[in-house]
């Protein structure tokens, strides 16, 4: 029997760059709610995924009444999240068994597709992994700069750019690899999971990420996401 499914949507975020009212995971897309649209297609691709909502604590009776008036009766836990993403994700594994497999997601990135959450369930599933992030090769030129008198100016340090990826989520990990990467001190160079699991020595596979499973961070992005379901919508 296969290990239980878990995902824990990171959704505890303020959202200061969309310039909205609200924390941009409770702003509407196609008529529905980011954090629901994500976790719906979660919901879609594994039936029976235990789900762990973080959020800010001050939204989460936000979050409940939004689920009862939107008929989003889909049980949860739900989480208050911590003082930066570190401490977020630790609270959340905090309700995480041993012997899961556990997929951290961004609550807005609701276009990642059912085949990529599937096949990359179905890896985990395989045993040969302890940990599978999918990436994007880089596609623009990069140059390594630093900022001097208030101005940019080149390092002259080359970066081979067939070396360089961009990281995505959901980031999957068996659950006591996960746990256990997150009982080391906070530090400020883990900049996701997979650079706390890589720094305690966690064995890390990659796959192809997708170029529409994109963060909801700015105006723009959310146009963009706008243009994305009405075309799927046609």
């Amino acid at each position: 029997m296969g290990r239980r499914k878990i995902l824990i949507v990171m959704a505890a975020g303020s959202g200061t760059r969309m310039g909205a009212s609200v924390p941009k995971q409770f702003l509407p897309l196609g008529g529905e709610m980011i954090l629901k649209r994500t976790i719906e297609i979660f919901l879609s691709a594994v039936p029976d995924i235990r789900i762990i909502t973080v959020l800010p604590r001050d939204y989460l009776e936000f979050w409940k009444n939004s689920c009862l008036e939107g008929s989003f009766y889909y049980p949860q836990t739900l989480v208050s999240g911590g003082i930066t993403r570190f401490h977020s994700v630790k609270n959340a594994l905090r309700k995480v068994p041993d012997g899961a497999v556990v997929a951290i997601h961004d609550g807005v990135r609701p276009l990642i597709s059912k085949e990529l959450i599937m096949n990359m369930f179905t890896q985990m599933d395989s045993g040969r992994c302890h940990a599978l992030i999918p990436v994007l090769p880089a596609i623009d030129a990069l140059r390594l700069l630093e900022e001097k008198v208030g101005k940019l100016c080149d390092t002259g340090l080359q970066v081979n750019r067939s070396q360089v990826f961009r990281c995505q989520t959901p980031q999957m990990f068996l659950s006591e690899d996960i746990k256990a990467a997150y009982s080391l001190p906070f530090d400020t160079s883990f900049t996701d999971d997979a650079s706390v699991a890589y720094a305690n020595k966690v064995p890390l596979s990659y796959c192809d990420g997708e170029r529409l499973n994109f963060k909801i961070t700015s105006p723009e992005d959310l146009a963009l996401a706008e243009m994305i379901i009405s075309s799927r919508q046609r």
